[in-house]
């Protein structure tokens, strides 16, 4: 009889996690575009979090886990009175930023949200600047937390290229977690082999299912999962810091590692796939390409496959609304991705529910000329029963053009075109979108628009004077670079 051992032999780091390493640990940003895009990144992220204080379902979630617990040097949660631990600030900022799916995107063969690491970056950024401060030190400036970012979504964005984590069931969060494991270990004082260690720490963590993104089980830890993700990596970069060891295969280990386990569909005859199939595929090397290329959600709180079919409605409004019981179908031409993610029939059951169904995001506006994160709630669902009758006559339908164009990463389009057919045999002219005001390609009509929103996001939680105050430095690239992090967000904190 024979027997399997274990080869105990301690291999060299898994390549991916030298080439993370040696980007965060090396790599100088040379992009002006990429610092701009990153500061228009910082405050709209912020924005949206300020917007979402409005909603006690996301407050419900914020302030330390003991009541009562002082933290020497904390870090300070935008908009609240909360000063917590780095640990438990990432997760409220990182909370209250995706909390009405209204920060930036990123698209690909996967897709998220990018500015989510924010929650990991300024919560160890302002501790690191106070805890600094206390030493005698200089603190950070608000420069070093716009490069993480610049990082966060390059290693964020490239893996999402050509990696579908949602085909094998998991959720996108497992990038935010990798990105700010790696550049919140170089924020603590990493050394390239920490930062290795720590995101060997990250892949071989406890994975979330895509489960709470889709029906029949869609519900609000959608909202908090990006946060429950920046403040686990900032748990784990604290942990390498103190010493614990990395595990250098993660990734390639046979049977134990990332890509046997996680990454990997068996046929029917449960035979795993040839090995190449099963690892990551890296397209390009990393740089500055993601930040460059992100995509803002500018005009309404929804999911982004949605962004362009929200904008057709509301051109379509003027057209439709005296005449919305006499619609008799109306008619989608979409990309794959936004049929497999958000295309729904059937009850809504909650907010998180509405907010990625693509039918009641073409509804509202369709209907009412408008699309709010308010109208996502119970209470304005249940008093416009119209929004209902109109998914109900929708026929969505997949254009392969516009399936292969989202892919293009010359065009990375996200398009949707809408028709309305009407009982008396009359349409409308078809309106088609392509790429939604928050692209790169309308950039120079979405930044003023952007820049807007964020004021009107202050607005909800200052008076007009700190608003202004606010906004005239988040518009100066060169002061808004030079602030200390500490500086920043005792501005945007509440007494």
């Amino acid at each position: 009889m024979s027997a399997t051992f274990d080869v105990s032999n301690r291999p060299e780091p898994d390549e991916l996690l030298v080439q993370i390493a040696d980007y965060v640990d090396q790599f100088e940003i040379q992009s002006d575009e990429a610092y701009r895009t990153a500061r228009h990144t910082v405050i709209d992220a912020l924005g949206c979090g300020l917007l979402a204080l409005r909603f006690p379902e996301c407050t419900k979630h914020l302030g330390p886990v003991v009541p009562g617990t002082v933290v020497p040097n904390g870090a300070r949660v935008p908009g609240t009175n909360y000063v917590l631990d780095p640990i438990k600030a990432a997760f409220d900022i990182g909370c209250i930023i995706r909390w009405l799916d209204y920060n930036d995107t990123w698209l690909a063969a996967e897709w998220g949200h990018p500015s989510d690491n924010l929650g990991a970056v300024l919560a160890v950024a302002d501790y690191l600047s106070r805890q600094r401060i206390a030493n005698g030190e200089a603190p950070l400036t608000m420069k070093a937390v716009l490069t993480a970012m610049i990082k966060a979504h390059e290693i964020q964005g490239v893996l999402a290229l050509e990696n579908s984590f949602n085909r094998v069931g998991l959720d996108h969060v497992v990038l935010v977690k990798v990105a700010s494991t790696a550049v919140v270990t170089k924020l603590l004082g990493g050394s390239r082999e920490q930062i290795i260690d720590a995101l060997s720490q990250a892949w071989v963590d406890g994975q979330a299912l895509r489960t709470y993104r889709h029906a029949p089980n869609a519900g609000s830890r959608k909202s908090w999962a990006a946060g429950d993700a920046t403040s686990r990596a900032v748990r784990l970069a604290m942990i390498t810091m103190k010493g614990e060891m990395g595990l250098p295969s993660v990734l390639t280990a046979p049977q134990w590692g990332f890509y046997d386990v996680l990454f990997s569909k068996t046929n029917k005859d449960q035979k795993l796939k040839p090995e190449h199939e099963r690892a990551f595929s890296l397209p390009q090397a990393f740089g500055s390409y993601v930040m460059e290329n992100v995509l803002f959600k500018i005009s309404f709180p929804a999911e982004f496959h949605a962004q362009t079919a929200a904008e057709a409605a509301m051109t379509l409004h003027p057209l439709v609304k005296d005449r919305l019981h006499e619609i008799e179908k109306i008619q989608v031409r979409t990309h794959e991705s936004a049929i497999r993610i958000i295309s729904k029939v059937g009850p809504m059951a909650n907010p998180a529910d509405r907010d990625h169904c693509l039918q009641y995001m073409i509804a509202v506006p369709l209907a009412l000329g408008a699309l709010k994160a308010e109208h996502y709630e119970d209470s304005f669902h249940q008093a416009n029963p119209i929004i209902d009758k109109l998914r109900e006559k929708m026929v969505i339908v997949e254009d392969e053009r516009y399936s292969r164009e989202y892919l293009e990463s010359d065009k990375r389009s996200i398009a949707n075109a809408i028709t309305v057919f009407f009982t008396d045999g009359t349409s409308t002219e078809e309106i088609a979108v392509e790429y939604p005001i928050g692209h790169r390609r309308r950039r120079d009509e979405g930044i003023p628009l952007l820049e807007a929103k964020f004021l009107d996001n202050l607005r909800t939680r200052y008076p007009e004077w700190r608003c202004q105050k606010i906004q005239q430095l988040c518009l100066d690239q060169h002061a808004f670079e030079n602030t200390p992090v500490n500086i920043f967000t005792e501005m945007l904190f509440v007494d």
